[in-house]
Protein backbone atom coordinates (compact mmCIF):
# COMPACT_ATOMS: atom_id res chain seq x y z
CA UNK A 1 0.00 0.00 0.00
CA UNK A 2 0.86 3.70 -0.71
CA UNK A 3 -0.17 6.91 0.32
CA UNK A 4 -0.91 9.65 -2.03
CA UNK A 5 -1.40 13.41 -1.13
CA UNK A 6 -3.53 15.57 -2.63
CA UNK A 7 -2.06 19.34 -1.02
CA UNK A 8 -4.29 22.26 -0.63
CA UNK A 9 -1.88 25.31 -0.79
CA UNK A 10 -5.00 27.87 -0.28
CA UNK A 11 -6.50 26.58 3.04
CA UNK A 12 -3.78 24.67 3.77
CA UNK A 13 -6.29 21.16 3.54
CA UNK A 14 -4.88 17.50 2.84
CA UNK A 15 -6.40 14.46 1.54
CA UNK A 16 -4.70 11.06 1.39
CA UNK A 17 -5.85 8.92 -0.91
CA UNK A 18 -4.23 4.85 -0.61
CA UNK A 19 -2.90 2.94 -3.40
CA UNK A 20 -2.79 -0.77 -3.96
CA UNK A 21 -1.58 -3.34 -6.48
CA UNK A 22 -1.38 -1.82 -10.28
CA UNK A 23 -2.41 1.32 -9.21
CA UNK A 24 1.20 2.06 -7.58
CA UNK A 25 2.76 1.19 -10.38
CA UNK A 26 1.14 3.35 -12.46
CA UNK A 27 2.74 6.41 -11.19
CA UNK A 28 5.39 8.81 -12.69
CA UNK A 29 4.95 10.54 -16.20
CA UNK A 30 1.86 8.45 -16.71
CA UNK A 31 -0.12 9.58 -13.79
CA UNK A 32 1.39 13.45 -14.34
CA UNK A 33 -0.32 12.67 -17.82
CA UNK A 34 -3.74 10.99 -16.67
CA UNK A 35 -3.95 13.71 -13.98
CA UNK A 36 -3.49 16.80 -16.31
CA UNK A 37 -5.67 15.34 -19.01
CA UNK A 38 -8.89 14.25 -16.63
CA UNK A 39 -8.56 17.78 -14.73
CA UNK A 40 -9.20 19.67 -17.59
CA UNK A 41 -6.02 21.91 -17.48
CA UNK A 42 -4.94 22.00 -21.47
CA UNK A 43 -6.63 25.90 -21.48
CA UNK A 44 -5.20 26.90 -18.22
CA UNK A 45 -2.94 29.62 -17.29
CA UNK A 46 0.06 27.28 -16.44
CA UNK A 47 1.13 30.38 -14.01
CA UNK A 48 -2.33 30.58 -12.74
CA UNK A 49 -3.04 28.57 -9.22
CA UNK A 50 -5.20 26.66 -11.75
CA UNK A 51 -2.06 24.42 -12.49
CA UNK A 52 -1.51 21.70 -10.88
CA UNK A 53 2.29 20.97 -9.99
CA UNK A 54 2.65 16.51 -9.54
CA UNK A 55 5.50 14.77 -8.25
CA UNK A 56 5.04 11.62 -8.37
CA UNK A 57 7.88 8.45 -7.52
CA UNK A 58 7.95 4.92 -8.55
CA UNK A 59 6.83 1.91 -7.27
CA UNK A 60 10.64 0.83 -5.74
CA UNK A 61 10.95 4.51 -4.42
CA UNK A 62 12.67 3.94 -1.12
CA UNK A 63 14.33 0.28 -1.96
CA UNK A 64 18.26 0.11 -2.55
CA UNK A 65 16.05 -1.48 -6.75
CA UNK A 66 19.55 0.01 -8.58
CA UNK A 67 18.21 3.10 -10.56
CA UNK A 68 14.88 3.01 -9.42
CA UNK A 69 14.72 6.16 -7.01
CA UNK A 70 13.74 8.40 -9.99
CA UNK A 71 11.26 11.30 -9.38
CA UNK A 72 8.97 12.78 -11.86
CA UNK A 73 7.45 16.46 -11.95
CA UNK A 74 4.64 17.44 -13.85
CA UNK A 75 2.55 20.40 -14.80
CA UNK A 76 1.25 22.51 -17.81
CA UNK A 77 4.69 23.85 -18.87
CA UNK A 78 5.40 27.57 -18.67
CA UNK A 79 7.75 27.07 -21.35
CA UNK A 80 6.00 25.25 -23.94
CA UNK A 81 2.31 25.86 -23.29
CA UNK A 82 2.26 22.18 -23.32
CA UNK A 83 2.32 18.93 -21.35
CA UNK A 84 5.34 18.48 -19.25
CA UNK A 85 7.35 16.04 -16.90
CA UNK A 86 10.78 16.84 -15.93
CA UNK A 87 12.49 13.79 -14.64
CA UNK A 88 15.18 13.66 -11.53
CA UNK A 89 17.42 12.11 -9.62
CA UNK A 90 18.57 12.85 -5.87
CA UNK A 91 16.80 11.51 -2.86
CA UNK A 92 13.39 12.66 -2.96
CA UNK A 93 11.55 9.89 -4.36
CA UNK A 94 13.89 7.96 -2.18
CA UNK A 95 12.47 9.51 1.08
CA UNK A 96 9.11 9.29 -0.01
CA UNK A 97 9.42 5.94 -0.62
CA UNK A 98 10.40 5.43 2.56
CA UNK A 99 7.19 7.22 4.13
CA UNK A 100 5.25 4.83 2.00
CA UNK A 101 4.10 7.69 0.25
CA UNK A 102 3.39 7.68 -3.91
CA UNK A 103 3.92 10.98 -4.22
CA UNK A 104 1.20 14.41 -3.91
CA UNK A 105 -0.04 17.05 -5.87
CA UNK A 106 -0.03 21.06 -4.81
CA UNK A 107 -3.13 22.87 -5.48
CA UNK A 108 -3.92 26.43 -5.58
CA UNK A 109 -1.30 28.87 -4.31
CA UNK A 110 0.20 30.15 -1.10
CA UNK A 111 -0.74 33.35 0.41
CA UNK A 112 3.01 33.62 1.17
CA UNK A 113 5.82 31.77 1.21
CA UNK A 114 5.99 28.29 2.73
CA UNK A 115 7.64 25.31 3.57
CA UNK A 116 6.08 22.43 3.39
CA UNK A 117 7.46 19.35 5.79
CA UNK A 118 6.53 15.77 4.99
CA UNK A 119 6.55 13.87 7.99
CA UNK A 120 7.33 10.05 9.56
CA UNK A 121 4.89 10.54 12.06
CA UNK A 122 2.82 13.14 11.79
CA UNK A 123 0.46 14.88 9.14
CA UNK A 124 1.74 17.30 7.03
CA UNK A 125 2.73 20.81 7.73
CA UNK A 126 3.22 24.23 6.79
CA UNK A 127 6.21 26.34 8.38
CA UNK A 128 7.36 29.64 7.04
CA UNK A 129 10.13 30.37 4.36
CA UNK A 130 10.80 33.79 5.01
CA UNK A 131 14.15 33.61 6.09
CA UNK A 132 15.26 31.25 3.22
CA UNK A 133 13.19 33.30 0.23
CA UNK A 134 15.84 35.06 -1.98
CA UNK A 135 18.72 32.97 -1.19
CA UNK A 136 20.45 30.95 -3.56
CA UNK A 137 20.02 27.12 -3.29
CA UNK A 138 23.29 25.94 -1.59
CA UNK A 139 22.60 28.56 0.94
CA UNK A 140 18.72 27.91 1.75
CA UNK A 141 19.46 24.15 1.38
CA UNK A 142 21.74 24.78 4.51
CA UNK A 143 19.35 26.72 6.15
CA UNK A 144 16.86 24.46 6.18
CA UNK A 145 19.14 21.20 7.28
CA UNK A 146 20.26 23.84 9.92
CA UNK A 147 16.33 23.54 11.21
CA UNK A 148 15.76 20.07 10.53
CA UNK A 149 18.79 18.67 10.18
CA UNK A 150 20.29 16.02 7.91
CA UNK A 151 18.07 13.05 7.59
CA UNK A 152 15.69 14.46 5.57
CA UNK A 153 15.86 14.85 1.62
CA UNK A 154 14.60 19.02 0.22
CA UNK A 155 12.73 19.80 -3.03
CA UNK A 156 13.77 23.91 -3.44
CA UNK A 157 12.17 26.13 -6.20
CA UNK A 158 15.37 28.33 -6.56
CA UNK A 159 15.55 32.50 -7.17
CA UNK A 160 14.85 32.45 -10.56
CA UNK A 161 11.44 30.41 -9.79
CA UNK A 162 10.99 32.98 -7.16
CA UNK A 163 10.33 35.44 -9.75
CA UNK A 164 8.55 33.06 -12.47
CA UNK A 165 11.81 32.87 -14.52
CA UNK A 166 10.95 30.31 -17.44
CA UNK A 167 14.80 28.79 -17.82
CA UNK A 168 13.48 27.74 -13.46
CA UNK A 169 13.72 24.38 -12.69
CA UNK A 170 12.98 22.60 -8.96
CA UNK A 171 16.11 21.20 -7.36
CA UNK A 172 16.34 18.31 -5.03
CA UNK A 173 18.99 16.63 -2.67
CA UNK A 174 21.82 14.27 -3.74
CA UNK A 175 23.12 11.43 -1.56
CA UNK A 176 25.54 14.07 0.08
CA UNK A 177 23.10 16.99 0.56
CA UNK A 178 24.15 18.99 -2.32
CA UNK A 179 20.70 21.33 -3.60
CA UNK A 180 22.37 19.56 -7.03
CA UNK A 181 19.86 16.99 -9.02
CA UNK A 182 17.43 19.23 -10.90
CA UNK A 183 14.01 18.41 -12.60
CA UNK A 184 15.36 21.46 -14.85
CA UNK A 185 13.31 21.51 -18.45
CA UNK A 186 9.67 23.01 -19.12
CA UNK A 187 9.33 26.06 -16.20
CA UNK A 188 8.07 23.96 -13.62
CA UNK A 189 10.44 25.78 -10.99
CA UNK A 190 8.45 29.12 -12.41
CA UNK A 191 5.24 27.11 -11.40
CA UNK A 192 6.62 26.44 -7.61
CA UNK A 193 7.63 29.87 -7.63
CA UNK A 194 4.21 30.75 -8.31
CA UNK A 195 2.64 28.81 -5.94
CA UNK A 196 4.84 30.50 -3.17
CA UNK A 197 5.87 27.15 -2.20
CA UNK A 198 10.02 27.80 -1.78
CA UNK A 199 10.67 23.99 -0.59
CA UNK A 200 9.17 20.69 0.28
CA UNK A 201 11.17 18.78 3.44
CA UNK A 202 10.59 14.84 3.45
CA UNK A 203 12.10 12.97 6.41
CA UNK A 204 14.01 10.23 5.82
CA UNK A 205 12.80 6.88 7.31
CA UNK A 206 13.44 2.87 6.34
CA UNK A 207 12.62 0.55 3.48
CA UNK A 208 8.73 0.45 3.36
CA UNK A 209 6.86 -2.74 3.37
CA UNK A 210 6.03 -5.21 0.43
CA UNK A 211 3.78 -7.64 -0.01
CA UNK A 212 6.33 -10.36 -1.06
CA UNK A 213 9.62 -8.91 0.11
CA UNK A 214 11.75 -11.83 -0.46
CA UNK A 215 10.46 -12.47 -3.82
CA UNK A 216 11.30 -8.48 -3.96
CA UNK A 217 14.67 -8.78 -2.99
CA UNK A 218 15.42 -11.86 -5.62
CA UNK A 219 14.48 -9.59 -8.07
CA UNK A 220 16.62 -6.67 -6.87
CA UNK A 221 19.89 -8.81 -6.67
CA UNK A 222 19.02 -10.18 -10.61
CA UNK A 223 18.62 -7.01 -12.10
CA UNK A 224 21.76 -5.90 -9.98
CA UNK A 225 23.92 -9.02 -11.38
CA UNK A 226 22.53 -7.71 -15.09
CA UNK A 227 23.63 -3.91 -14.49
CA UNK A 228 26.61 -4.93 -13.80
CA UNK A 229 27.22 -7.43 -16.49
CA UNK A 230 26.01 -4.99 -19.09
CA UNK A 231 29.09 -3.86 -21.19
CA UNK A 232 27.48 -0.22 -22.09
CA UNK A 233 26.54 0.32 -18.40
CA UNK A 234 30.10 -0.34 -17.43
CA UNK A 235 31.50 2.64 -19.98
CA UNK A 236 28.91 4.97 -18.51
CA UNK A 237 30.01 3.83 -14.89
CA UNK A 238 33.63 4.28 -15.89
CA UNK A 239 33.89 7.63 -17.72
CA UNK A 240 29.90 9.35 -16.60
CA UNK A 241 27.51 11.08 -19.30
CA UNK A 242 30.41 12.85 -20.97
CA UNK A 243 30.96 9.61 -22.99
CA UNK A 244 28.20 10.76 -25.05
CA UNK A 245 30.24 13.73 -26.05
CA UNK A 246 33.04 11.72 -27.33
CA UNK A 247 30.74 9.88 -29.85
CA UNK A 248 28.63 12.80 -31.03
CA UNK A 249 31.99 14.57 -31.20
CA UNK A 250 33.15 11.68 -33.69
CA UNK A 251 30.39 11.58 -35.84
CA UNK A 252 29.59 15.21 -36.07
CA UNK A 253 26.16 15.26 -34.08
CA UNK A 254 27.80 17.78 -31.70
CA UNK A 255 25.87 21.21 -31.03
CA UNK A 256 28.87 23.48 -31.80
CA UNK A 257 28.44 27.35 -32.31
CA UNK A 258 24.45 27.37 -31.92
CA UNK A 259 24.27 23.98 -33.71
CA UNK A 260 25.96 25.45 -37.20
CA UNK A 261 28.28 22.68 -37.15
CA UNK A 262 28.90 19.43 -35.57
CA UNK A 263 32.13 19.08 -34.59
CA UNK A 264 34.22 20.87 -31.71
CA UNK A 265 37.62 18.95 -33.03
CA UNK A 266 38.88 17.04 -35.25
CA UNK A 267 40.15 13.93 -32.69
CA UNK A 268 42.85 12.96 -35.41
CA UNK A 269 44.60 16.13 -35.00
CA UNK A 270 43.41 17.17 -31.69
CA UNK A 271 42.46 16.63 -27.95
CA UNK A 272 38.27 16.67 -27.70
CA UNK A 273 38.38 18.05 -23.99
CA UNK A 274 34.70 18.25 -23.12
CA UNK A 275 34.41 14.33 -23.42
CA UNK A 276 34.41 11.70 -21.08
CA UNK A 277 38.04 10.71 -22.02
CA UNK A 278 39.40 13.97 -21.07
CA UNK A 279 37.40 14.92 -18.30
CA UNK A 280 37.77 11.35 -16.35
CA UNK A 281 41.73 11.46 -17.03
CA UNK A 282 41.62 14.91 -15.56
CA UNK A 283 39.52 14.82 -12.53
CA UNK A 284 41.16 11.44 -11.40
CA UNK A 285 44.84 13.55 -11.52
CA UNK A 286 43.14 16.21 -9.68
CA UNK A 287 41.50 13.60 -7.02
CA UNK A 288 37.94 14.22 -8.07
CA UNK A 289 35.28 11.56 -7.42
CA UNK A 290 34.65 10.33 -11.56
CA UNK A 291 31.86 7.73 -10.06
CA UNK A 292 29.32 9.07 -8.18
CA UNK A 293 25.40 7.95 -7.78
CA UNK A 294 22.72 10.63 -8.27
CA UNK A 295 20.62 8.36 -6.27
CA UNK A 296 20.39 5.67 -3.37
CA UNK A 297 20.90 2.43 -4.77
CA UNK A 298 22.10 2.99 -8.24
CA UNK A 299 24.94 0.48 -9.27
CA UNK A 300 25.73 2.90 -12.53
CA UNK A 301 26.89 5.77 -10.90
CA UNK A 302 27.67 8.06 -14.03
CA UNK A 303 27.74 11.20 -12.11
CA UNK A 304 30.59 13.11 -10.98
CA UNK A 305 32.22 15.39 -8.32
CA UNK A 306 34.33 17.76 -10.55
CA UNK A 307 37.27 19.58 -9.03
CA UNK A 308 39.89 21.93 -10.07
CA UNK A 309 43.66 22.26 -9.91
CA UNK A 310 43.92 22.33 -6.10
CA UNK A 311 41.39 19.55 -5.64
CA UNK A 312 38.55 22.03 -4.42
CA UNK A 313 35.32 20.66 -5.74
CA UNK A 314 33.66 23.17 -8.47
CA UNK A 315 30.44 21.40 -9.37
CA UNK A 316 28.61 17.76 -9.24
CA UNK A 317 27.57 16.96 -11.53
CA UNK A 318 29.44 18.27 -15.10
CA UNK A 319 27.55 16.03 -17.17
CA UNK A 320 26.75 15.64 -21.12
CA UNK A 321 23.90 17.84 -22.02
CA UNK A 322 25.32 20.89 -19.94
CA UNK A 323 29.00 20.30 -21.58
CA UNK A 324 27.03 20.15 -25.16
CA UNK A 325 24.70 22.90 -24.56
CA UNK A 326 26.22 25.48 -22.39
CA UNK A 327 29.97 24.07 -23.59
CA UNK A 328 30.41 23.55 -26.94
CA UNK A 329 27.51 25.15 -28.08
CA UNK A 330 28.44 28.31 -27.18
CA UNK A 331 32.09 28.09 -28.08
CA UNK A 332 33.98 26.67 -25.40
CA UNK A 333 36.70 23.99 -25.28
CA UNK A 334 37.53 23.98 -21.95
CA UNK A 335 35.55 21.84 -18.77
CA UNK A 336 36.71 24.09 -16.48
CA UNK A 337 34.74 27.06 -17.88
CA UNK A 338 31.72 24.71 -18.12
CA UNK A 339 31.78 23.69 -14.53
CA UNK A 340 31.75 26.89 -13.25
CA UNK A 341 29.27 28.44 -15.31
CA UNK A 342 27.28 25.02 -14.45
CA UNK A 343 27.68 25.56 -10.49
CA UNK A 344 26.38 28.92 -11.06
CA UNK A 345 23.34 27.49 -13.08
CA UNK A 346 23.37 24.59 -10.47
CA UNK A 347 22.84 27.32 -7.28
CA UNK A 348 20.13 29.53 -9.30
CA UNK A 349 18.23 25.92 -10.07
CA UNK A 350 17.83 26.52 -13.76
CA UNK A 351 18.29 24.39 -16.92
CA UNK A 352 21.21 24.64 -17.99
CA UNK A 353 20.50 23.12 -21.78
CA UNK A 354 17.89 26.16 -21.95
CA UNK A 355 20.88 28.62 -20.82
CA UNK A 356 22.85 27.65 -23.44
CA UNK A 357 20.47 27.52 -26.60
CA UNK A 358 19.49 31.09 -25.17
CA UNK A 359 23.30 32.20 -25.02
CA UNK A 360 24.44 30.64 -27.94
CA UNK A 361 21.95 31.93 -30.41
CA UNK A 362 22.55 35.23 -28.90
CA UNK A 363 26.19 34.53 -29.42
CA UNK A 364 25.38 32.93 -33.05
CA UNK A 365 23.11 36.69 -33.53
CA UNK A 366 26.37 38.79 -32.64
CA UNK A 367 25.92 39.71 -29.25
CA UNK A 368 29.02 37.93 -28.19
CA UNK A 369 31.67 35.86 -29.86
CA UNK A 370 31.54 32.01 -29.29
CA UNK A 371 33.63 31.11 -26.70
CA UNK A 372 33.34 34.30 -24.57
CA UNK A 373 33.16 33.14 -21.11
CA UNK A 374 32.74 36.86 -19.68
CA UNK A 375 29.73 37.18 -21.91
CA UNK A 376 28.20 33.67 -20.28
CA UNK A 377 29.24 34.47 -17.13
CA UNK A 378 27.70 38.53 -17.27
CA UNK A 379 24.16 36.68 -18.40
CA UNK A 380 24.46 34.50 -15.04
CA UNK A 381 25.01 37.43 -13.21
CA UNK A 382 21.97 38.70 -14.58
CA UNK A 383 19.96 36.35 -14.26
CA UNK A 384 20.65 35.90 -10.13
CA UNK A 385 20.40 39.74 -10.23
CA UNK A 386 16.67 39.41 -11.57
CA UNK A 387 17.53 42.57 -13.43
CA UNK A 388 15.90 43.63 -16.27
CA UNK A 389 18.06 41.67 -19.30
CA UNK A 390 18.59 39.22 -16.64
CA UNK A 391 14.49 38.31 -16.52
CA UNK A 392 15.00 38.58 -20.18
CA UNK A 393 17.44 36.01 -20.59
CA UNK A 394 15.40 33.55 -18.12
CA UNK A 395 12.54 33.55 -20.80
CA UNK A 396 14.25 30.81 -22.17
CA UNK A 397 15.94 30.60 -26.47
CA UNK A 398 12.37 31.07 -28.28
CA UNK A 399 11.79 33.89 -26.09
CA UNK A 400 14.97 36.02 -26.50
CA UNK A 401 14.63 35.27 -29.80
CA UNK A 402 11.53 36.65 -30.87
CA UNK A 403 12.58 39.21 -28.59
CA UNK A 404 16.15 40.07 -31.25
CA UNK A 405 14.39 38.81 -34.09
CA UNK A 406 16.96 36.23 -34.37
CA UNK A 407 16.61 33.55 -37.17
CA UNK A 408 18.14 30.41 -35.87
CA UNK A 409 16.80 29.42 -32.63
CA UNK A 410 17.24 25.78 -31.64
CA UNK A 411 13.63 25.15 -30.07
CA UNK A 412 10.70 22.90 -30.86
CA UNK A 413 7.71 23.93 -29.20
CA UNK A 414 9.67 26.93 -27.77
CA UNK A 415 11.99 24.23 -26.06
CA UNK A 416 15.56 24.44 -26.70
CA UNK A 417 16.95 20.97 -28.71
CA UNK A 418 18.79 18.81 -26.50
CA UNK A 419 22.81 17.67 -27.31
CA UNK A 420 21.79 15.75 -30.57
CA UNK A 421 21.97 17.77 -33.79
CA UNK A 422 18.81 15.99 -35.53
CA UNK A 423 20.74 16.22 -39.38
CA UNK A 424 23.00 13.28 -37.81
CA UNK A 425 20.90 11.79 -34.64
CA UNK A 426 17.92 10.98 -36.61
CA UNK A 427 16.05 8.96 -34.46
CA UNK A 428 16.72 10.94 -31.41
CA UNK A 429 15.60 13.79 -33.55
CA UNK A 430 12.04 12.73 -34.48
CA UNK A 431 11.78 12.08 -30.79
CA UNK A 432 12.08 15.15 -29.86
CA UNK A 433 10.21 16.42 -32.69
CA UNK A 434 7.39 13.94 -31.82
CA UNK A 435 7.17 14.09 -28.12
CA UNK A 436 4.65 16.40 -26.46
CA UNK A 437 7.25 17.31 -24.28
CA UNK A 438 9.08 19.81 -26.52
CA UNK A 439 12.56 19.16 -27.20
CA UNK A 440 13.16 16.35 -24.91
CA UNK A 441 16.34 13.84 -25.45
CA UNK A 442 14.88 11.97 -22.49
CA UNK A 443 12.21 11.07 -24.30
CA UNK A 444 13.33 8.93 -26.68
CA UNK A 445 17.14 9.09 -26.94
CA UNK A 446 19.33 6.83 -29.43
CA UNK A 447 22.31 8.54 -30.54
CA UNK A 448 23.83 5.49 -32.00
CA UNK A 449 21.15 4.31 -34.17
CA UNK A 450 22.52 3.60 -37.97
CA UNK A 451 20.31 6.14 -39.78
CA UNK A 452 22.01 6.28 -43.40
CA UNK A 453 19.60 4.47 -46.19
CA UNK A 454 16.62 4.09 -44.01
CA UNK A 455 13.58 6.16 -44.63
CA UNK A 456 11.67 8.25 -42.52
CA UNK A 457 9.36 5.39 -41.56
CA UNK A 458 11.89 2.90 -40.45
CA UNK A 459 13.74 5.31 -38.48
CA UNK A 460 9.98 6.76 -36.93
CA UNK A 461 9.03 3.41 -36.30
CA UNK A 462 12.69 2.91 -34.20
CA UNK A 463 12.21 6.03 -32.35
CA UNK A 464 8.31 5.46 -31.23
CA UNK A 465 9.58 1.65 -29.82
CA UNK A 466 12.34 4.26 -28.06
CA UNK A 467 9.56 6.66 -26.80
CA UNK A 468 7.57 3.24 -25.51
CA UNK A 469 10.06 2.53 -23.69
CA UNK A 470 11.34 5.69 -22.43
CA UNK A 471 7.66 6.65 -21.36
CA UNK A 472 6.78 2.84 -18.92
CA UNK A 473 10.72 3.92 -17.47
CA UNK A 474 9.78 6.90 -16.68
CA UNK A 475 6.11 6.23 -15.23
CA UNK A 476 7.64 3.90 -13.01
CA UNK A 477 9.94 5.56 -11.61
CA UNK A 478 13.65 3.83 -13.53
CA UNK A 479 16.46 5.33 -14.79
CA UNK A 480 16.91 5.51 -18.80
CA UNK A 481 20.40 4.54 -18.31
CA UNK A 482 19.45 0.85 -17.32
CA UNK A 483 17.75 0.19 -20.34
CA UNK A 484 20.38 -2.08 -21.35
CA UNK A 485 19.08 -4.20 -19.03
CA UNK A 486 15.22 -2.56 -18.44
CA UNK A 487 14.43 -2.57 -22.42
CA UNK A 488 15.51 -6.07 -23.08
CA UNK A 489 13.97 -7.75 -19.68
CA UNK A 490 10.76 -5.91 -18.98
CA UNK A 491 9.19 -9.04 -17.55
CA UNK A 492 12.05 -8.62 -14.81
CA UNK A 493 10.22 -5.14 -13.51
CA UNK A 494 6.78 -6.28 -14.00
CA UNK A 495 7.63 -9.65 -11.55
CA UNK A 496 9.20 -7.68 -9.44
CA UNK A 497 6.06 -5.22 -9.18
CA UNK A 498 3.88 -8.20 -8.70
CA UNK A 499 5.97 -9.35 -5.68
CA UNK A 500 5.99 -5.66 -4.25
CA UNK A 501 2.97 -5.13 -4.36
CA UNK A 502 0.48 -8.35 -5.41
CA UNK A 503 -0.38 -6.30 -8.12
CA UNK A 504 -1.36 -9.45 -10.89
CA UNK A 505 0.45 -7.16 -14.19
CA UNK A 506 0.74 -9.48 -16.99
CA UNK A 507 3.99 -9.05 -19.42
CA UNK A 508 2.14 -7.19 -21.85
CA UNK A 509 1.97 -4.13 -19.30
CA UNK A 510 4.89 -2.56 -19.37
CA UNK A 511 4.85 -1.85 -23.19
CA UNK A 512 1.21 -0.91 -22.94
CA UNK A 513 1.92 1.86 -19.92
CA UNK A 514 4.16 3.60 -22.13
CA UNK A 515 1.48 3.35 -25.05
CA UNK A 516 -0.86 5.31 -22.83
CA UNK A 517 1.37 7.76 -21.37
CA UNK A 518 2.19 9.06 -24.87
CA UNK A 519 -0.89 9.01 -25.97
CA UNK A 520 -2.42 10.84 -23.02
CA UNK A 521 0.29 13.52 -23.55
CA UNK A 522 -0.42 14.01 -27.34
CA UNK A 523 -3.77 14.07 -26.18
CA UNK A 524 -3.61 16.72 -23.61
CA UNK A 525 -1.30 19.33 -26.40
CA UNK A 526 -4.10 18.66 -29.00
CA UNK A 527 -6.59 20.00 -26.66
CA UNK A 528 -3.86 22.92 -25.46
CA UNK A 529 -3.70 23.96 -29.33
CA UNK A 530 -0.66 22.23 -30.42
CA UNK A 531 -1.00 20.34 -34.11
CA UNK A 532 1.76 18.86 -36.67
CA UNK A 533 3.31 21.99 -37.45
CA UNK A 534 4.60 22.45 -34.31
CA UNK A 535 6.55 19.18 -34.14
CA UNK A 536 8.75 20.35 -37.20
CA UNK A 537 12.22 21.53 -37.15
CA UNK A 538 13.07 24.76 -37.28
CA UNK A 539 13.87 25.55 -40.86
CA UNK A 540 17.53 25.99 -40.64
CA UNK A 541 18.12 22.31 -39.82
CA UNK A 542 16.34 21.38 -43.64
CA UNK A 543 18.42 24.26 -45.24
CA UNK A 544 21.63 23.87 -44.17
CA UNK A 545 24.04 21.52 -44.31
CA UNK A 546 26.20 20.74 -41.32
CA UNK A 547 29.74 19.66 -41.21
CA UNK A 548 31.75 17.76 -41.17
CA UNK A 549 28.73 15.12 -42.75
CA UNK A 550 27.23 17.92 -45.28
CA UNK A 551 23.71 16.33 -44.04
CA UNK A 552 20.25 18.50 -43.95
CA UNK A 553 17.40 17.16 -41.49
CA UNK A 554 15.11 15.12 -44.13
CA UNK A 555 11.78 14.31 -41.91
CA UNK A 556 9.20 15.90 -41.93
CA UNK A 557 6.46 16.51 -39.18
CA UNK A 558 3.36 15.35 -41.18
CA UNK A 559 5.21 11.85 -41.83
CA UNK A 560 6.40 11.51 -38.49
CA UNK A 561 2.80 12.28 -37.08
CA UNK A 562 1.24 9.83 -39.86
CA UNK A 563 3.40 6.55 -39.52
CA UNK A 564 3.32 7.22 -35.52
CA UNK A 565 -0.95 7.59 -35.54
CA UNK A 566 -0.83 4.07 -37.17
CA UNK A 567 1.64 2.53 -35.23
CA UNK A 568 -0.29 3.74 -32.13
CA UNK A 569 -3.45 3.23 -33.66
Amino acid sequence: MRKYLQINLTDRSVETKKLDGEAIARGGRYLIAKTLLEDGVANTDPLSSENPLIFSAGPFAGTNFSNANRLSVGCKSPLTGGIKEANTGGTFAFALGQLEVAGFTLHGAASDWVVIRILKDGPVAFEPAGDIVGKGNIDAARALHERFGDKVSIALCGPVGEWLGLVAGISFSDVENRPSRIAARGGVGAVMGMKKVKAVVVDRHKMPPFHDRKKLMTSVREYGTRISESVPIQNMAKFGTATVGDFTNKIGGLPVHNFSTGQLVNTDDDVFELGGDHIHARNSERGGDTTHACMPGCMIKCSNVYVDGDGEEMVSPLEYETLGLLGSNCGLTDPDHVARLNAVCNDLGVDTIEIGGTLGALMDAGHAEFGDVEFLGQALDDIAQGNERGRLLAQGAAGVGEHFGIERVPVIKKQTISAYDPRVIEVTGISMMYTAQGADHTAGNLPAAECDGKTTEELTKESLHMQVMCAAVDSLGLCVFGRSVTNEHPEMIINAVNAAFDAGLDMEFFEELGRETIRMEKSFNTAAGFNEEDDELPEFFYSEPLAPSGKTARHRSADVNRVIREALG
